[in-house]
């Protein structure tokens, strides 16, 4: 059960968001909560830094990580929360919203992942001291400050075909494009619009980090510390990435270093960053996948034909082609409602089967090559569709455009977001009453 505490709470990035704004008095007038922080118009409430320190603290002992002294964790866990209640009052201002179908979703996904049934999460949650409705909104608020970051920074972030076939013909000529990256981090960050002081203050404190983290210092615990970074309270581990997937700005440096080496800081607009390489795995296969060609001819129930009608209809069309009396290709291109392929024949090309609807999927998955199903119902209408071959086939290279898409994103995401979230805190109201 310790493991599963883990891993379900791993599920959010960082848990501790505000749920309530004001804790009662007690009859005789005591104080039961004090404020920590006043953020724009709400606060964070000392009990949740209390209520998030114990949490990360379990965590970190859970991953037999050193713990930094209380106030600098305190310190910590209070940047983290004001960031967060900064980030959730800015998708409430933009109508950013979580339904209740999307959470359900998520939490579904949890239990999948930690082999329970849904329904027993709730009681899961319990036996490890955890409240259900308070976890569901941590959850809904995690989802939220995602969906804003996804508007605000990475459907803002493009990626050119030029840029895609640049990475390729580097990627071919550097033998770290098959290798991933261990990579931990510290950011000692500066305002953008430092003064000189605070620029001399921030390149000697990370001066100080980087030289006690090469002489053999608990990185992560000096990440916990003193880095500015969101993984902070995660040890700064950025996990295991491709070459490819590396922050941009870092590439370079981690490409240099060898597994246990740390790096000298860099600086970037956002500060001075210190990294070290954990350790480097080789990663080279080819992307085999299963693909079928199938065609098929698609009729939509309306006002005047039912299903009955339809599935009447088709089973018609279906014996006029298995007769000799119509090809299936003329027939779909006569009578189909399908707009993409009707004017093929039917044809649907090759696919992999997750592409299509799972009830289409499961029937293609029962023919053999040649033979035409029996009329049935996906969510699109009725059906009739013929298997004509199943294939493996080698996708790497378009497997590799896309995860160069994808690694070039991922390169240009990390900056993108520490410089987002740089201009949100800075755009707030926040002042710090305890600690």
């Amino acid at each position: 059960m310790r493991r599963l505490l883990v891993l379900i709470l791993g599920a959010l990035a960082f848990q501790g968001v505000a749920l309530a704004q004001t804790r009662d008095l007690s009859t005789q007038g005591t104080l039961l909560d004090r404020i920590a922080a006043v953020v724009n118009d709400g606060v964070v409430l000392e009990s949740e830094v209390d209520d998030q320190m114990k949490a990360v603290t379990a965590r970190l002992q859970a991953q037999n990580m050193a713990l930094p002294p209380q106030s600098v964790l305190h310190k910590q866990v209070l940047d983290q929360l004001i960031l967060q209640r900064i980030e959730l009052e800015q998708a409430k201002r933009d109508g950013i919203t979580i339904s209740d179908d999307q959470l359900n979703a998520a939490l579904e996904d949890v239990a999948k992942r930690n082999n329970i049934a849904f329904s027993d999460l709730p009681t899961v949650l319990a036996q490890q001291g955890i409240d259900y409705a308070t976890y569901r909104e941590q959850m809904r608020q995690q989802l939220t400050i995602g969906l804003l970051r996804q508007r605000d920074v990475l459907q803002r972030i493009v990626v050119t075909p030029r840029e895609i076939n640049q990475f390729l013909t580097k990627e071919r000529k550097e033998p770290s494009s098959n290798e991933e990256y261990d990579v931990s981090h510290i950011l000692i960050a500066v305002p953008p619009n430092a003064t000189p002081a605070q620029i001399t203050q921030a390149q000697q404190r990370a001066e100080d980090v980087y030289h006690r983290a090469s002489k053999g210092e608990n990185f992560a615990k000096l990440a916990v510390a003193y880095s500015n970074s969101e993984d902070a309270l995660q040890g700064g581990s950025l996990g295991w990435r491709k070459g490819s997937e590396l922050p941009t700005f870092l590439t370079h440096v981690i490409l240099k270093l060898k597994p246990g080496q740390v790096a000298p800081p860099l600086r970037t607009p956002t500060g001075f960053h210190i990294v070290k390489l954990d350790k480097v795995r080789t990663r080279d296969k080819k992307d085999i996948v299963q693909q079928v060609h199938v065609r098929h001819i698609l009729l939509a129930t309306n006002a005047l034909q039912d299903d009955a009608t339809v599935r009447q209809r088709l089973e018609r069309i279906r014996q006029r082609i298995l007769s000799g009396k119509e090809t299936f290709a003329v027939a779909a291109a006569a009578v189909s409602q399908d707009p993409g392929s009707a004017s093929q024949g039917g044809d649907l090309g090759w696919q992999s089967p997750d592409v299509f609807d799972p009830t289409f999927a499961a029937v293609i998955a029962k023919l053999k090559v040649g033979q035409i199903s029996q009329p049935f119902k996906t969510r699109y209408g009725w059906h009739i569709a013929q298997l004509l071959g199943r294939r493996s086939h080698d996708a790497t290279q378009e497997v590799k455009r896309l995860d160069a898409m994808e690694a070039i994103r991922a390169s240009k995401a990390d900056e993108d977001t520490e410089l987002w979230l740089q201009r949100l805190r800075d755009d707030a109201y926040v002042k710090i009453l305890a600690g």
